[in-house]
């Protein structure tokens, strides 16, 4: 059996390649052959005849990228991804992810998505704010509809200050979110591996509304509830996930669904914690793959 991890050949970021290098470390304890492939040209092909060509023979990988076509090359020649390609994507646009888990029983922050342009002059109404505050109350959250680490996340506290994110976001695929004020600074960070809940870390910040640790924000250990494994199951059961990272808000009935990251980082996890995420998961995907057999 021969694995491989697929990352993205330009990023740099140090908790991406921890992730990477732990995962082929768990691999390499347990004897499986794994390497680590940075997706650069030439990964996948299509010939003239239509037939697919891999530069690699591969069983299964680990997809760290968000590559969606070399992911679709993968999974044709049939290569099993962890996660899968359909879900990746799924995840990977945050817009998708609502409407996909919309009606499925999971409580989530109300969303109205912004129309799309593609016309460079074209200027935002100015009825086209005033819509967005009388359903969604000030302040409102504006979020990229891809991005992750929290830094396409702005809080528009003011109409002047939603205009303005509206007009500069106007050509970026972009929604609006309900502010949850019981959950400003703080919010629930769970990795679930093979649909179940593993680890659970509350993080904080005294200085953002956002309190993703790659801004500044803290994280500590937050005890598995029966919300919370009720919750992650559902929603990794209807996104077909293998391994996940979940962020709910703290509403005043409960907990609220933020967003699901497909790829989630797990360092902090597990510094926080100090659960080994990369050996439960490893254990998961070396599992599934057994009993594919």
């Amino acid at each position: 059996m021969k694995g491989l991890i697929v990352i993205n050949a330009y990023s740099e970021n140090g908790d991406y390649l921890y992730q990477a290098h732990r995962l082929l470390e768990e691999f390499s304890f347990r004897g499986v052959c794994v390497e680590l492939y940075k997706n650069r040209c030439g990964m996948g092909s299509i010939l003239p005849n239509g037939e697919i060509e891999l530069a690699t023979d591969a069983d299964f990988a680990v997809f760290l990228d968000k590559d969606k076509y070399v992911m679709r090359l993968l999974e044709q020649k049939g290569v099993r991804l962890f996660n899968p390609a359909s879900t990746i994507e799924l995840c990977d646009d945050k817009m998708l992810t609502h409407l996909h888990l919309a009606q499925k029983g999971i409580p989530m922050p109300k969303i109205i998505p912004a129309p799309f342009c593609y016309t460079p002059q074209a200027d935002i109404p100015e009825t086209y704010t005033k819509t967005l505050i009388s359903s969604l109350g000030l302040p409102v959250v504006v979020k990229h509809s891809y991005g992750s680490l929290g830094r396409e996340v702005f809080l528009a506290k003011t109409e002047d200050e939603l205009f303005t994110l509206a007009q500069n976001l106007r050509l970026t695929p972009h929604f609006y979110q309900q502010y949850v004020a019981e959950s400003h600074g703080k919010d629930l960070r769970v990795i679930a591996v093979g649909k179940q809940p593993i680890a659970a870390m509350l993080r904080t910040s005294n200085e953002d509304f956002r309190s993703n640790i790659a801004l500044g924000g803290r994280g500590e250990p937050f005890a598995l509830t029966q919300e919370i494994i009720t919750l992650t199951q559902k929603i990794t059961s209807a996104l077909s996930l293998d391994y996940c990272g979940i962020d709910f808000l703290f509403g005043k009935e409960g907990l609220i669904l933020c967003e699901v990251n497909s790829n989630a980082f797990f360092k902090g996890m597990e510094k926080a914690t100090g659960i080994n995420i990369a050996a439960a998961y490893t254990e998961y995907i070396l599992q599934t793959l057994k009993e594919k057999v």
